[in-house]
């Protein structure tokens, strides 16, 4: 179970952001604050998992609270719902490490899908004993770089191209021949060894010769 406090200094859309979040699977509203100082003097005492938060209100701010969560050792999550735009707000608040950032007017929509990445990044923290890239990557939101593009030398097409990477996929842990990609691609035999040696230039696929056929050698060819 996620517990959030709500920090707005609206009454009608505090309740409204609580009774949204209260509703969901899984998380659980555990106080509704207008200022920053209520909400930092409930923190010390009862400690949360995530607070949801405005940066504009009475008493105390809401980067003002989170430096102060921060400077005091108090490390809820934290989710900003605001109208503030300035580029200098944004930027304290993500050097003192928030979730994210939603900037009002916002759809529920856009609010569900923060709260749930937050639930499953939690989630992933609690089952993993040690962390290996993937968790990480995971973790920050990292996404995998696209693979490098090459541009094709002349002769060679895209589409025949990925024929022969597909039928290579098919059994990858198998050895394959000129002759019997050839045969499974529809294409010659000259055709394939030119792509062939595309990919092996290309770094995705390595051959090695297999003197053991009784008769002439034969190259056989493999996905890395």
């Amino acid at each position: 179970m996620i517990r959030i406090i709500v920090v707005e200094d609206d009454p009608m859309v505090a309740q409204l952001n609580a009774a949204y979040l209260d509703r969901m699977e899984g998380f659980r509203v555990c106080g509704v604050f207008t200022n920053g100082q209520e909400a930092l003097e409930s923190l010390r005492k009862n400690p949360v998992d995530l607070a949801v938060m405005d940066v504009y209100m009475p008493v105390c701010s809401g980067v003002e609270l989170l430096r102060q969560m921060r400077g005091s050792g108090i490390q809820t999550a934290v989710i900003m719902i605001t109208a503030a735009t300035e580029m200098k707000v944004v930027e304290d608040a993500l050097r003192l490490g928030i979730e994210d950032y939603i900037i009002k007017p916002f759809s529920y929509d856009r609010l569900r899908d923060s709260v749930q990445r937050f639930r499953a990044k939690t989630s992933l923290v609690r089952k993993a004993d040690r962390a290996d890239q993937a968790v990480v990557d995971r973790l920050l939101g990292n996404q995998p770089a696209p693979e490098r593009q090459r541009e094709l030398p002349k002769g060679l097409n895209a589409r025949t191209l990925e024929n022969i990477r597909e039928v290579l996929k098919r059994e990858q842990a198998e050895e394959h021949t000129c002759e019997s990609l050839s045969a499974a691609s529809g294409l010659s035999r000259v055709t394939v060894r030119h792509y062939l040696n595309y990919l092996i230039d290309a770094g995705v696929l390595t051959s090695a010769i297999d003197y053991e056929t009784g008769g002439r050698p034969r190259v056989l060819y493999r996905l890395k």
